[in-house]
């Protein structure tokens, strides 16, 4: 079990071609074919957040909201965007159109250009 966990820790950090505020659209999964806007990215654990998509409910117990002036208190059901893996997203270029994404680099920046089109996306 240790050596599994250690083997995990030590799993290198991908440099992903997909930053927050891009439009994607989900290829696998039950979000299949819908699409969005990414609002989170984490790269440790290759997964990306995209705005209403793979919704997942959260049960809350009911607890004083510190520094709040009423005694209100927030619990229940709570529904929530969850990750979806990368490799199960693809960015969306200007058109609307998937596409993969190629790095070139120009005076010693990185730029992000869309395959199908050749169009820079940043």
């Amino acid at each position: 079990m240790a050596a599994r966990k250690a083997a995990k820790a030590a799993a290198p950090k991908r440099n992903l071609k997909i930053r927050s505020g891009d439009h994607v659209e989900v290829v696998s999964g039950k979000d299949r074919g819908k699409s969005g806007r990414v609002l989170r990215v984490d790269p440790k654990r290759e997964r990306v957040v995209v705005e209403g998509l793979n919704m997942v409910k959260r049960h809350t117990r009911p607890s004083q909201v510190a520094g709040a002036q009423s005694q209100a208190q927030m619990g229940g059901v709570i529904e929530r965007e969850n990750g979806i893996h990368v490799s199960n997203v693809m960015l969306l270029d200007a058109k609307g159109n998937r596409t993969r994404v190629r790095i070139e680099r120009d005076g010693g920046k990185r730029y992000r250009v869309a395959k199908s089109t050749g169009a820079r996306i940043d």
